[in-house]
């Protein structure tokens, strides 16, 4: 699983994050960080002025199906955009390896992995690969990209009433190649059309709804209607997700997968206490932050996660005047990166809004302020426990705008 002496997860993030140097990224540098250093300006009345110019369609995952079949319904209508999205990140290492054999090598390892992923996910991988007609490797990667490169902002929060709201931006494409052109993350921008709404039903009823990218199994947002709200965002830490998926590659899978952990925990978990449970205590393969919301004033919560322990569960607790959490990819106790402060601006706009104002549209207004919204940001996702309600919108960072 080496090749010239290299774990081939960390030659691909290697060769991405080169790629994208190589590919123009001082242009960026030279146009946007000086957006970077200016102080935060909240800015109010962007919902739902500032859509992106296209629609998140909706699709039904009927559980009742074989695994195999699951996802025909999806990857029938996004078949072409999910291989323009592999063929990228392939042309990217071809790009920076002219003549290597190490796009190639890479497939061929996640081939070999699949075999070990649990039940259902390799059987719906397998029905991905097959109705899309994109390789069995290419769609095992694209499952596994989200587990080291995901970089996002999350916020649950509680209003006077005790009603809870839970937002993410999704910012992803660090680092994967830079369109010069139209001064923007290739792959941020090639994932945009990929976005999906998700209702996974049971005998006909909605078990859970996420927000997706079609063609991944694994959840990233989502809600069990009149239970609870979750997301993810990836945890940067030396003993990262690369360590885990490599340890799995040698055999050692007593860890479980982040995307799959949180797609058990909707599927499966009846409660706000039994997904705060579960997201604390089982071993994963990469360290990551949980942020979870209730049904009930008092339920949300970050949960910091090594990859084999709980650091950190931070609650809202409105008799100390904590009426909302804000996780971006930096531990609560640590000052985020000088280049990434995106945890700041997002609490100084929701103090400028104050709990008595805080509604979807509010906090959207939140997540559509500079740099919590940048070149990165894929979408938004607002959601409130209450009937399962989600609201998803593209997104597009007009100028001058932070590269992350």
């Amino acid at each position: 699983m080496r090749a010239s002496g290299t774990v081939p997860g960390r030659v691909t993030a290697g060769v991405l994050t080169a790629g994208a140097a190589a590919r123009g990224a001082g242009t960026w540098a030279r146009n946007t960080s000086h957006c970077c250093s200016l102080p935060a300006r909240c800015w109010p009345w962007r919902w739902p002025a500032t859509r992106y110019k296209g629609t998140v369609p909706t699709y039904i995952i009927n559980l009742d199906l074989p695994p195999y079949k699951r996802w025909a319904n999806v990857m029938n209508d996004k078949k072409t955009e999910l291989k323009k999205v592999m063929q990228n990140i392939k042309n990217l290492v071809n790009k920076f390896f002219p003549g290597s054999k190490i796009a190639d090598l890479v497939e061929v390892k996640m081939v070999h992995l699949l075999s070990s992923l649990p039940h259902p996910f390799r059987e719906e991988i397998e029905g991905i690969a097959n109705t899309s007609g994109a390789s069995l490797g290419d769609v095992v990667l694209f499952n596994i990209f989200y587990e080291i490169f995901t970089v996002c902002t999350s916020i649950v929060a509680e209003d006077k009433t005790g009603k809870l709201y839970h937002a993410r931006n999704l910012d992803f494409g660090l680092f994967l190649g830079w369109d010069i052109k139209n001064s923007s993350w290739t792959i941020t921008q090639l994932l945009k059309p990929l976005v999906v709404a998700l209702a996974f039903q049971r005998n006909n009823k909605t078990i859970f709804k996420s927000t997706n990218f079609a063609g991944y199994i694994g959840m990233l947002s989502g809600v069990r209607p009149g239970a609870f709200t979750l997301t993810m965002n990836e945890r940067f830490s030396i003993d990262g997700g690369y360590l885990g998926i490599l340890e799995w590659i040698l055999g050692r899978r007593d860890g479980m997968w982040m995307g799959f952990l949180t797609r058990a925990v909707l599927e499966n978990s009846t409660s706000y206490e039994e997904a705060k449970e579960k997201l604390a205590k089982t071993r994963l393969l990469a360290p990551a932050y949980f942020i979870l919301g209730g049904n009930k004033p008092g339920q949300g919560c970050v949960i910091t996660r090594s990859r084999a322990a709980t650091l950190d569960i931070w609650d809202l607790d409105i008799k100390q005047g904590t009426w909302f959490l804000v996780e971006t990819n930096y531990d609560r106790w640590k000052p985020p990166l000088f280049l990434d402060n995106r945890r700041d601006p997002a609490k100084q706009c929701l103090n400028q809004i104050k709990q008595e104002n805080l509604s979807l549209a509010t906090i959207y207004d939140v997540l559509s302020t500079k740099p919590v919204l940048n070149k990165l940001t894929v979408y938004t996702t607002l959601m409130a426990v209450d009937g399962g309600h989600t609201e998803t919108y593209l997104r597009e960072c007009p100028e001058p705008c932070c590269p992350w």
